[in-house]
C-alpha cells in the first residue's frame, strides 16, 4: 500500500484548524444559558448610568458595577424605545416590546394593536421547564413585571393581572402592591371578595410581609409583599418595613435555586426591577435618583456574585426608556457666578447628597395649601445650603406649574431650586425618546450588542430561552 502524501494534508491543516476554531467560537457565542437574570432600571438611560458611575466614585469611593463590570467587560448595545403608533413610550409598551418582541400601544401589557397576545419571556421560560421570578420596588402588578409575564389590554387592570399571576404561578413574587391581593373586607381593593394571598398559600407559597421574614425564609416558592402600594424611594425607605432591591434579588436567587423535590433543574429566569429610578426622574429628584441608582447597582452586584459561582448564567442590565430628560450642565447663571459657580463637580454632588428626603415626601407634608412658614421650615430642614428663589417660592405657595412640560408643581419647583444651585437640570417630568443601553455578560451576551429596536431584544431573549 502506498503511503499517504503528507504535504497535501499539512497544507489543509491551518484551514481545518481555523474552521474548528470558528465553530467553537460560534457555539460559545450563542450557547443558551441555563439561567437568565434581567436587571431592569426603569427610566434609566446612558445619562443616568454616567451619573451613577461618577457619583459612586466621588461620593462613596467605590466602583459602579453596571458600567465598570457589565458594560465594560460584557457586550454593550443601544435600543430605540418607541411604541406602536407614536414616538414616546410608556413603561407598559416599552416592557412589552422587550418581553415579547412585538410593538404594542402605550398602556397595553403585552397585547398587540390587533388583539394578539404573543408569548412573554416568563411564559416561554415556564414552557421550557424553567423556574421564574419577579422582583420590583413598584407594585408587583405594575407595568414592567406584568408585561414580562402576562397580558392585559390596559396596565390599569391590576386585579386581572394578579389573577393571571395566580394562574401562571411564578415561583417568586417580591415587591409592593398587597392591595390587589386582598378583598376590601381585609383592607384591600379587590371587588370580588377573593383573598389571593390565601390562594397562593394554598399552593405551598410562603407569604412574607417584612425584611426579617425575607432574610429568614428557606422556602422555594415565595410571595413577599411589603407595602399596600409601591415601595418607598430609597432615600425615604424604612429598613425595618421594606427591603432593598438587592435584598429582594438575593432572596429570589436563593429561592429559585432551592431543591423543589421535582428532580428537575433546568434553571430559571429572574426579572428584578428598580422602579425608583423612574419615580425619581418623574419628580426631577436628583438626590433620590442617585440613591436609587446605587441601590440598583448593589442588586446588580448580587447578580454578578451569583454568576461567578454559576457561569452558565446570563446577566442583562437594561431599561425601558429614559425619564426626565436629565442633563448636568455648566450653564447655570451667567449673571452671578459668585452665587452660582459654573462647574459641576464633587462639591455640587456633595451638596445634593445633603438633601435627606424625597421631593415627594416634602410635598406631602406641605399639603395642598402650604403655609409660608411651613415651606421655609421644610426647606431649612431637608435642603441644607439651598435657598428658595422668590419665583419658585410663589409657585409652591400658589400650587402653580412652572411650565407646560412639567407637572407636580411643588416637587418640580423644589427640583428647580436644586438645579439652579448645582447644575443638575431636567427637560421634562415625563419620558423622552433617548435610546436606552443594554449590557449583557455571560453565555449568549453577544446577541445584545449593537444598535437595535427594542423588539429585537425580546426576540433574542426568547431565542435563548427556546435554546435556538
Amino acid at each position: 500500500m502506498n503511503p499517504i502524501p503528507l504535504q497535501p494534508v499539512l497544507s489543509l491543516l491551518p484551514r481545518l484548524l481555523w474552521l474548528l476554531a470558528l465553530a467553537l467560537c460560534c457555539a460559545a457565542a450563542f450557547a443558551a444559558p441555563k439561567n437568565i437574570i434581567i436587571m431592569f432600571a426603569d427610566g434609566a438611560a446612558p445619562t443616568q448610568w454616567e451619573l451613577g458611575r461618577y457619583a459612586s466614585r466621588v461620593l462613596r469611593n467605590q466602583p459602579f458595577v453596571v458600567t465598570e463590570r457589565v458594560f465594560r467587560d460584557g457586550t454593550l448595545g443601544l435600543m430605540s424605545t418607541h411604541p406602536a403608533g407614536v414616538f414616546i413610550t410608556d413603561s407598559a409598551a416599552g416592557a412589552s416590546a422587550l418581553a415579547t418582541g412585538f410593538k404594542v400601544q402605550n398602556g397595553a401589557v403585552s397585547v398587540t394593536p390587533d388583539g394578539g397576545r404573543p408569548r412573554t419571556v416568563m411564559e416561554a421560560a415556564k414552557q421550557a421547564g424553567k423556574r421564574i421570578g419577579l422582583v420590583t420596588t413598584a407594585q408587583i402588578y405594575d407595568a414592567s413585571p406584568a408585561a414580562f409575564s402576562v397580558h392585559a389590554k390596559s396596565r390599569g387592570e391590576a386585579q386581572a393581572i394578579v389573577d393571571q399571576y395566580l394562574a401562571l404561578e411564578p415561583d417568586v413574587l417580591l415587591g409592593g402592591g398587597r392591595d390587589y391581593f386582598l378583598p376590601r373586607a381585609a383592607g384591600g381593593k379587590r371587588n370580588d371578595g377573593k383573598d389571593i394571598l390565601a390562594a397562593f398559600a394554598a399552593k405551598s407559597y410562603e407569604i412574607l410581609r417584612d425584611p426579617k421574614q425575607l432574610r429568614e425564609s428557606k422556602a422555594a416558592k415565595l410571595v413577599g409583599l411589603f407595602s399596600d402600594k409601591a415601595l418607598e424611594l430609597e432615600i425615604d425607605r424604612n429598613p425595618t418595613r421594606e427591603p432593598t432591591v438587592a435584598e429582594m434579588t438575593r432572596a429570589a436567587l436563593q429561592a429559585l435555586t432551592r431543591d423543589t423535590g421535582s428532580g428537575s433543574d433546568r434553571g430559571f429566569v429572574l426579572f428584578a426591577e428598580n422602579e425608583n429610578t423612574d419615580e425619581a426622574g418623574h419628580k426631577n429628584d436628583i438626590a433620590a435618583l442617585i440613591r436609587a441608582l446605587w441601590a440598583f447597582d448593589d442588586a446588580v452586584a448580587i447578580a454578578l456574585e451569583f454568576q461567578a459561582s454559576n457561569p452558565d448564567t446570563l446577566v442583562i442590565v437594561t431599561a425601558d426608556h429614559e425619564t426626565g430628560g436629565l442633563s448636568a450642565t455648566s450653564a447655570r447663571n451667567a449673571f452671578d457666578r459668585s452665587t452660582y459657580p459654573v462647574i459641576v463637580g464633587p462639591k455640587e454632588f456633595e451638596k445634593v447628597m445633603r438633601v435627606d428626603a424625597s421631593l415627594d415626601s416634602v410635598a406631602v407634608r406641605l399639603g395642598t395649601r402650604p403655609s409660608p412658614e411651613l415651606l421655609d421650615a421644610l426647606v431649612a430642614k431637608h435642603f441644607p445650603g439651598f435657598t428658595l428663589d422668590a419665583d419658585l417660592r410663589e409657585a409652591i405657595l400658589k400650587q402653580r406649574p412652572l411650565e407646560r412640560n412639567f407637572s407636580i408643581s411643588a416637587q418640580i419647583a423644589l427640583a428647580r431650586m436644586i438645579s439652579r444651585q448645582t447644575g443638575f437640570y431636567w427637560g421634562t417630568s415625563g419620558h423622552t425618546a433617548e435610546p436606552v443601553a443594554v449590557g449583557a455578560i455571560g453565555p449568549g451576551a453577544e446577541l445584545f450588542g449593537g444598535y437595535a429596536d427594542n423588539t429585537e431584544f425580546g426576540k433574542r431573549l426568547l431565542q435563548l430561552i427556546d435554546g435556538r
